[in-house]
């Protein structure tokens, strides 16, 4: 045992030896390096305290030449000193807490307004906060960036649920108040609804929109309601020169966004989403289907009905059919659509999806317009007039698509990172909650310009 003490005392030294030669600083000393460990500047390591089965309770002060009288300036004196506990980060895979010896000076100049204060360290922890700076910090980016639940959070660090969430709501607001470069020029802006929650004994439905740059894939903000009011009233905030640099209103055939961009952006011009245009066509031929169905034997689809079995391929697109499948679909439909009515209406969706196989913007112009005339004829089945005249109300922001590129396939990505947010929280209940925890998930602030806010701004 002596002689393998020996070679361990042995190697030391030569690892030792070794960081001198390469210039690595090697601290020895006993207090130094557990302040070191503790992480933070300017403060003595009064002791740990370790009780078994809680966390790791570390005592520091600060250190300091004595301040000035906030009031007159003169030389404070030491009144007393306060003990006071936070959170803090784990440490070594065990919960921590930092209890900090706060001191409290007084002046003694009678003629002096101020009679004693407290000292503060905004490195340490924010005035009044039950948290470590460091700490609240790393709840923002688990919670905002990582999406982790506010409970695992808090379960980590040993604290209350309402502790954690209130920090991140804190520091996300301030992250997303600095970040001034995530609200930048845009070319086109997209607005998409998506649930909110559902309240009340009948559960009535609370929806938002979601308002996305589409250029940058950038969730710019979210707002309460699908009507026109909220984003009208979040474009009425933004600067004017910001609003004429916006060129295409990316929407989904929606009428209050409609009535958003025509109120608010009258210089831009208005896209229709293409995969609402195609999904409003396949809806009006799964329309036709089922008024056949009925009509022909009387009740809805059940299995072995032939227009049932065709539901699937009708919706499909064209040129996603083989042989075989093409060959069943016609066969279905000349065993359940005895009018033509049916096969009539799947024609007519192909041509509104042939749409955007055009090229050429005035040729797109000409096409809409005599497609819509078409589509209204009265040969044609009355779900597919109805798509006609939809058509002809919207014409010219379905062939705007023609001239941007643009769609709102970026805005529903967008929606889809928003709704893992609500999943993981299994709902939210307050607003500022959900648009918080929403833009700094979905909503890529500017992450390194947490570390560098000033707890006075945060205030």
């Amino acid at each position: 045992m002596r002689v393998r003490g020996a070679r361990d005392r042995g190697s030391q030294n030569r690892w030792f030896l070794r960081q001198l030669i390469l210039g690595a600083p090697v601290e020895t000393d006993a207090t130094r390096m557990c302040e070191l460990l503790v992480g933070l500047p300017d403060v003595n390591v009064l002791g740990v305290i370790d009780e078994a089965g809680g966390p790791l309770i570390v005592r520091v002060e600060t250190r300091g030449p004595t301040p000035g009288c906030p009031g007159c300036g003169r030389a404070a004196d030491l009144k007393d000193r306060d003990e006071v506990t936070h959170v803090d980060l784990p440490v070594f895979g065990r919960q921590a807490k930092l209890r900090w010896l706060k001191r409290r000076w007084r002046c003694l100049h009678c003629d002096c307004a101020v009679r004693s204060w407290t000292e503060t360290d905004d490195e340490i922890a924010l005035d009044g906060r039950q948290v470590t700076t460091r700490a609240a910090r790393w709840m923002t980016r688990q919670v905002g960036g990582h999406g982790r639940t506010v409970d695992e959070v808090a379960v980590d660090l040993g604290c209350d649920w309402h502790t954690v969430n209130d920090t991140v709501l804190e520091w996300g607001e301030a992250l997303l108040a600095a970040d001034s470069d995530r609200i930048s020029e845009v070319r086109g802006l997209g607005l998409d609804e998506t649930l909110f929650n559902r309240t009340g004994r009948w559960r009535t439905q609370a929806w938002c929109t979601s308002i996305v740059d589409v250029g940058r894939g950038q969730l710019l903000d979210v707002v309460l309601g699908r009507s026109a009011a909220g984003p009208a009233r979040w474009l009425a905030e933004q600067p004017a020169g910001w609003l004429d640099s916006i060129e295409f209103g990316v929407l989904d055939l929606s009428g209050p966004y409609r009535a958003t961009f025509d109120t608010m952006l009258p210089g831009a011009h208005q896209v229709a989403d293409p995969f609402h245009v195609c999904k409003l066509a396949n809806e009006r031929v799964d329309e036709v289907r089922r008024r056949v169905q009925n009509q022909t034997l009387g009740h809805r689809g059940r299995k072995h009905d032939p227009l049932y079995r065709a539901r699937r391929l009708l919706t499909k697109a064209d040129e996603c059919l083989d042989d075989k499948g093409r060959t069943k679909l016609l066969g279905l439909l000349q065993a359940g659509d005895p009018h033509g009515e049916v096969r009539m209406a799947w024609h007519a969706k192909e041509v509104v999806r042939s749409i955007y196989d055009i090229g050429d913007h005035e040729l797109a112009i000409e096409f809409v317009d005599r497609l819509a005339t078409d589509l209204q004829d009265d040969s044609c089945p009355n779900e597919i007039a109805r798509l006609g005249r939809t058509i002809a109300r919207w014409a010219t922001q379905i062939t705007n698509w023609h001239r941007s590129g643009l769609s709102n396939g970026p805005t529903e990505a967008i929606n889809n990172l928003i709704k893992r947010i609500k999943r993981i929280g299994f709902g939210f209940r307050r607003f500022r909650n959900y648009r918080i925890r929403a833009l700094l998930y979905a909503g890529k602030p500017n992450w390194p310009l947490l570390n560098t806010l000033t707890p006075a701004r945060i205030r």
